[in-house]
C-alpha cells in the first residue's frame, strides 16, 4: 500500500511530513490513514473520494489557504469540519477541478 501522499519529506519521533500534488485528471493511489493528521492546501481543486474497492464516495472542494484536520476513529476519518464526508481510512482521491492540487499533510505519531 502506497503511503498517503506524493513524496514524504520529513519524519521524526513526533510527526511525519508529506507533499501530495494531483494534477487535473490525475487520480491518486489507494492509501490508508493509520494517525491522526491535518492538511494546509496550498493550491486548491476539487476532489472525488473512491472507497476501498473504488466506489466514488464524494466531492469535496479544497480552498487554497485552508486547512482541515482529521481524526482516525475505528476502520474512518472524521475532519474537525461540519459538512465534511465520513470516509474509509482506505481510500483514494482524483482531481476532477481544473487546477493543480497541492497540499502538506503532517501525521501525528501516538
Amino acid at each position: 500500500m502506497a503511503g498517503v501522499g506524493t513524496k514524504k519529506v520529513f519524519e521524526d519521533e513526533r510527526v511525519i511530513v508529506w507533499h501530495l500534488d494531483l494534477q487535473p485528471g490525475e487520480q491518486g493511489v489507494r492509501h490508508t490513514h493509520h494517525l491522526d493528521y491535518v492538511v494546509r492546501v496550498l493550491s486548491g481543486s476539487t476532489l472525488e473520494v473512491a472507497g476501498p474497492d473504488g466506489e466514488i464516495l464524494d466531492t469535496v472542494e479544497l480552498e487554497s489557504g485552508g486547512a482541515v484536520s482529521f481524526r482516525i476513529e475505528g476502520d474512518y476519518i472524521v475532519a474537525d469540519r461540519p459538512g465534511y464526508p465520513v470516509v474509509p481510512a482506505t481510500h483514494s482521491a482524483r482531481n476532477v477541478g481544473t487546477a493543480t492540487f497541492r497540499e502538506v499533510l503532517i501525521e501525528f505519531k501516538n
